[in-house]
Formats: structure tokens, sequence, C-alpha cells
């Protein structure tokens, strides 16, 4: 009966440690700027964790597009994809970017929230800077739910953004997706 027990403990001594070995490598997702990261790390929300508090203006939010899209510099069309221009006219260079958008499928009402902070994104004066979400690994690229009113619903869907910076007031933007399935990931 010893005999049995020993290696039965060795065993279960075993398995403990290759579990625990399993997950000391595992750390759970991070949204670094310009990095794509799992669509299943990228989850709606219930409401706004912004801190909209500031008043100064300049913080403007142009050209928010979800079908039909271009490249900004080269007019080329590009994947379907939220996206958006954001804009810094003070002379001021502005931080803490952050952006709350929701999703809003027309004919059913559903709706779905989703919240990234723009991490290393700085404004300097003037400066316009188009944001994406698509889950591509580049600049100014942001992760996205693959899973999303966006991707998934064949109804309009109405997308409205809000932008927030340390200090100034929110922007804000819309943006549609036509009725049909074409917003497909790439």
């Amino acid at each position: 009966m010893k005999k049995l027990i020993q290696p039965a403990a060795i065993l279960t001594a075993a398995l403990i440690a290759l579990g625990s070995l399993a997950s000391c490598g595992s750390t759970s997702p991070q949204n670094p700027p310009s990095a794509s990261t799992s669509a299943a790390t990228v989850l709606p929300i219930a409401s706004n964790p912004m801190a909209t508090s500031g008043t100064k203006p300049g913080l403007t939010i142009s050209d928010a597009l979800a079908e039909n899209n271009v490249d900004p510099q080269s007019k080329a069309p590009v994947p379907d994809r939220l996206q958006f221009t954001l804009a810094n006219t003070t002379a001021a260079a502005m931080t803490g970017l952050d952006v709350y958008y929701t999703m809003k499928d027309v004919t059913t009402g559903k709706t779905e929230s989703y919240y990234q902070k723009l991490d290393g994104l700085t404004l300097a004066p003037g400066q316009k800077q188009t944001i994406y979400f698509d889950n591509v690994s580049a600049p100014n690229h942001y992760p996205e739910n693959k899973y999303s009113l966006y991707r998934s619903s064949t109804n309009q869907v109405s997308i409205r953004v809000i932008a927030d910076a340390t200090g100034y007031a929110t922007a804000t933007g819309t943006a549609t997706k036509s009725p049909g399935t074409g917003e497909k990931l790439d």
C-alpha cells in the first residue's frame, strides 16, 4: 500500500508543477500603442471611464469612417475599419489622449461601447493624426473586437466617437456602416 501511495503523490506533485509552469509565461495581454492584440481581449464595456472634465477648446475629430475608407495621405482605398482623424488646433502639445466609442445597430437598437487609451500618442501643436481600429501592428493602429456589431451586424450601424485629452474639452465624431456584411476583417 505504501508503494502505491508514493507514486500517486509523485504524479500529483508533477501535475501541479506542470500546471504552474504552463501559467508562468502567460500574462494578460496589454494594449500598447500601435500594437495589435488578440481580438478576444477587446471586450465591450458598460460605461465611459474617461475623465472628461477638461474645458479648453482645441481637440477635434474629423473624417470619421467605418466603410469606403481611404488612406489620408495617398487617398487610396483601404480595408473597412473604424478610423478618424484627431487634430490639435492649439499652440500646446496634447497628452493623455483616449477614446470611447459606441456602436448602435439602428434596426435592433443593440449597442456596444469600447474604450481605448491612446498611450504614447502626443499631438503636437497644429498636428492631425488618423487613428485606426483594425488589429494591425503599425503606428496609430489599435485593436478592435472582430465580433463587434460593426463586424457582425447585417443592419446599419451608427458609431459615435468621443475623444479626450488632458485638460481639453472632448471632441465627438460619427461614422456609419451601411446595411450589409462587407466589413469583414482581412
